[in-house]
């Protein structure tokens, strides 16, 4: 598995920008198997976090023409962004017992 881990300084979102963000969303599960994604802000700081079964997935996400008209607003949206894809060596979890 790998995660993709975007981070982006906002300038000023927007209707368009929450718009474009929830399309793509769906688009990376609907048409190029994403397998989760976690997204959070605070005041203009954004972190999602996607998870994928491999890399060419996410290449073609990446290359999708409504990824890439979103890519061409990056100006519009951030003061800065930076993309990082790592694969998962490791993974667990649990539920916390009560006391």
């Amino acid at each position: 598995m790998y995660l993709v881990v975007f981070t982006a300084e906002l300038i000023e979102p927007d209707q368009h920008y929450f718009a474009m963000a929830e399309k793509l969303r769906q688009l990376a599960f609907d048409d190029y198997g994403c397998l989760g994604f976690e997204a959070v802000s605070e005041g203009t700081s954004e972190i999602a976090i996607s998870r994928w079964d491999s890399l060419e997935d996410i290449r073609r996400w990446k290359q999708d023409p409504v990824h890439k008209s979103a890519q061409n607003l990056a100006n519009k949206w951030y003061k800065s962004w930076k993309v990082s894809i790592t694969k998962v060596t490791k993974e667990y979890s649990g539920i916390p017992k009560n006391s």
